[in-house]
Formats: C-alpha cells, structure tokens, sequence
C-alpha cells in the first residue's frame, strides 16, 4: 500500500488516538526514509474505554520498533471539544520538545477540513475559519488532501486494525453534527467547490495577515497598542489587527462576536477600564495605550 505523504526528512512526534486516521498514518509513515518516528497516545479520560486505545497505539508502537509516551488527563464526559483539544496539543507539544523533535504530525483529512470550514462558518468565524486547518512549522498535516474514504480503502487493503471511538456519534458534539448531517450531503462537485473557496481563502488570509504583522511591528511593544492609532483605523481593518495581536501573544479561541466587543471596547472604552478577552487575558484600555495583561489566579 501506498499513500501519497510529503514530509521533509527528520524527527517528528506522530499522534497516534488509535482511529483509523492516525493508525493509517503511522503504517505510512514509517515506510518512508529519513524519518525518526516517536509515537504519542493522549488518553483524554472522557470515555471509561479509552484505555483500550492506548493499549492498541503501544502495541502498534512496539510491533513497529518505535518510541512510544502517552499521558492521560480526567476531563469526564462533560469535557467540551476545546478543552479536549487545549489538553492534547499541550501534551504533544511537551513531547515534540521533550523528543527533540522539530514538529507533531497529526492525521487531520481532507474530511476535517470541510468540516471545520462548515463549522467556523456555522460559528461566524469569517474568512480566517475558512482556512484555520493547515500546516505550521510545529505542526505538520500530510493528509490533509486526502479524503477519509481513501483512507478506510488504505487501511482495509493493508489488514491494518483500529478502535472506533464512541463519541464520535455524539451529536451533542457540533463537529460530530456536521460530519452526519451536513457532509453527507454534498456531492463531489459540492467538495470540490468549497475546497476551492478554501484555498483561495489562505492566499487571501496570508496577505492579510502579513498587513496586519506589519502594522504591529511598528507599535510600542509587542503586547501593547498605540490607542489613537487604533481608534483612527477603519472598523473592518481594526478587527483584523485585534485578531492577528490576539493570535500573537494569547490561546484565546477568536469569534466574530469577541473581534466585536474587543474593538469597540478598544475604541470607545472608559481610560483605565480592563475587559475579559479570555480566561487567561484582560484588555487593559489606557488614555494613549491598549495592552494585554495576564489576569490574576
């Protein structure tokens, strides 16, 4: 079996849920020359099972002679997918610099990504969720231009074995809602069409985002605003500088409705007033200065 994956020579963490994405992931991989795999397990401690799972991906691990660390967290079954997430990269990132290695490769497809450009759609994330999931320099999305269905072809010719993960029928999950009741839906022209829109939106994100770096290059620090400069901005141009500053220097999880209320705050806002951006951040507003500040625990 064959699967088309560019991925530069070096060491890399693979994250390994025991899904047949990543299970497809890793057999590829590690057929191909150059590459020092160490093969990371997150067990996020939602579903009483998923020991299961990190006993299939450790002897995955051991069958093809490869490092294996894995964790586990106690989210519950109440966890949101955000917070799944935040407790997953933390953990793979810890390994990615504990390793030694230069990026985590995640098994991320052609499916994920439609489904999260629906999903930022459905969440008014505007043109910056049309293009959210794609490659970094720390993490690596090989599979990103392969749809699941060629996956699960893979992964029935190559006799390959994986666990399917329960709350991925959850509906009470909107990810899970797209994935049974939107994408089903569209015919390949319709995929076709909206990968289109998707990729002519990371151009388009990318030249915005190098306007918008440029203008904070300028500015008193790097968490901090020149406030007359920002107020005189137009509307639209100083909602793309608050979310480019935010992405810089904080995790915060960006929103049409956030971008909002933090520009006009920003704006119109009382001196010496501070307001929430996340639970980690205030917005503090000064007479000539706005600055990020951490907020206190």
């Amino acid at each position: 079996m064959h699967m088309d994956i560019d991925l530069p020579e070096g060491r890399y963490v693979v994250a390994v849920s025991g899904g047949v994405d990543s299970v497809v992931l890793l057999h590829a991989l590690r057929q191909l020359p150059g590459l020092k795999l160490t093969v990371a397990h997150y067990d996020h401690g939602i579903r009483p099972d998923s020991a299961e799972d990190r006993r299939l991906v450790q002897a995955l691990a051991g069958e093809y002679g490869l490092p294996f660390v894995h964790d586990a967290g106690r989210l519950g079954p109440r966890a949101s997918e955000a917070r799944a997430r935040e407790a997953r990269y933390q953990f793979l990132h810890n390994a990615r610099r504990a390793s030694g290695a230069g990026a985590v490769v995640t098994a991320h497809h052609q499916d994920d990504l439609l489904e999260t450009v629906v999903l930022n759609l459905l969440r008014g994330t505007g043109r910056r969720g049309l293009s959210s999931l794609k490659s970094t320099d720390v993490v690596k999305r090989p599979l990103l231009h392969v749809p699941k269905s060629e996956l699960l072809r893979y992964a029935s010719g190559a006799g390959l074995r994986w666990r399917e993960d329960s709350t991925n029928r959850d509906t009470k999950y909107l990810r899970n809602y797209v994935r049974q009741n939107i994408l089903p839906r569209f015919a390949v022209a319709d995929r076709e069409a909206l990968l289109a829109i998707s990729r002519t939106a990371a151009g388009l994100n990318e030249q915005i985002a190098q306007q918008a770096i440029n203008y904070l290059h300028v500015q008193p620090a790097a968490r901090v605003l020149d406030r007359h400069g920002f107020i005189m901005l137009p509307h639209a141009v100083a909602r793309e500088i608050m979310a480019e500053w935010l992405l810089r220097n904080t995790g915060a999880e960006l929103s049409k409705r956030m971008l909002e209320r933090l520009v006009t705050a920003a704006k119109t806002g009382r001196s010496g007033s501070r307001v929430d951006v996340d639970a980690g951040h205030w917005l503090a507003i000064g007479p000539t200065r706005l600055a990020l500040q951490y907020r206190e625990r």
